[in-house]
């Protein structure tokens, strides 16, 4: 390990959660040699073991790439760039800050839309933005099997369709190809590894933060997982065992 002066053991759940990156990053092929990933760090648990894990990864593995992490700053205040900046430097991770009020846009009276979409899709764009101007052809985002299982009943739920987010997907006739290397990891197996290891805990300056939709559907899941610890599991499976002849 490069990055601390910590060596994460078994005992952290790191070997877990590195075998799932790499089962989710071998199965769809999402970094290949030369790959310039830009790594979209949010400074919670799930962006910062990720941008982490990618960068251990690069020690063992025959595979060249090259990271580059950014943070949009959605423009609420108190907000904690400097902190998280400050984070990433003594961790030895680069860190490009986007100041932008991509949040507060979507909070605002002009805005008629959900604001969590809204502030979703406008730091979405910069994103992309960025990645063309350090000509990135990969952005990996942070979320986990928790988060593409809370979408899919977000949107069946609140949009009336069945999808959700895919763990590769090609945009812009394949000039960036959105990865996500912990599609197959559990959020409870990251948040011992961040606990563990002491990474920051910064507060959401978000004022929706807790009390949007997802929160609502983690909620109800919870429920379910409690009363059999398969469910998750079945629920992830079955995003990949779709029978469409039987749907409307």
């Amino acid at each position: 390990m490069t990055r601390f002066t910590r060596v994460c053991g078994a005992g952290d759940g790191y070997r877990y959660i590195n075998r799932d990156i790499g089962k989710a990053v071998h199965h769809y092929r999402m970094i290949e040699d030369g790959d310039r990933i830009l790594v979209g760090v949010s400074g919670g648990k799930d962006s910062l073991t990720m941008l982490w894990a990618l960068d251990e990864r690069r020690s063992r593995i025959p595979v060249s790439y090259a990271l580059y992490g950014v943070y949009i700053d959605p423009g609420f205040e108190p907000g904690f760039a400097p902190e998280l900046s400050e984070w990433c430097r003594r961790s030895g991770f680069s860190l490009r800050v986007e100041h932008t009020d991509c949040g507060v846009l979507a909070h605002s009276e002009a805005n008629r839309e959900n604001p969590c979409f809204l502030c979703a899709r406008l730091r979405r764009k910069r994103i992309f933005e960025v990645a063309e101007e350090l000509n990135c052809n990969k952005v990996a985002f942070g979320h986990h099997k928790d988060d593409i299982i809370e979408t899919f009943f977000i949107n069946i739920c609140y949009a009336g369709a069945m999808y959700t987010m895919r763990p590769k997907q090609i945009f812009f006739d394949g000039k960036i190809t959105v990865i996500r290397p912990l599609a197959f990891v559990d959020e409870s197996r990251i948040r011992r590894f961040a606990d563990t290891n002491e990474f920051p805990k910064f507060d959401n300056p978000c004022p929706t933060a807790k009390i949007s939709k997802r929160k609502e559907i983690k909620t109800l899941l919870k429920q379910l997982y409690r009363n059999n610890r398969n469910i998750k599991g079945n629920i992830f499976r079955s995003l990949g065992h779709v029978k469409p002849e039987y749907f409307l």
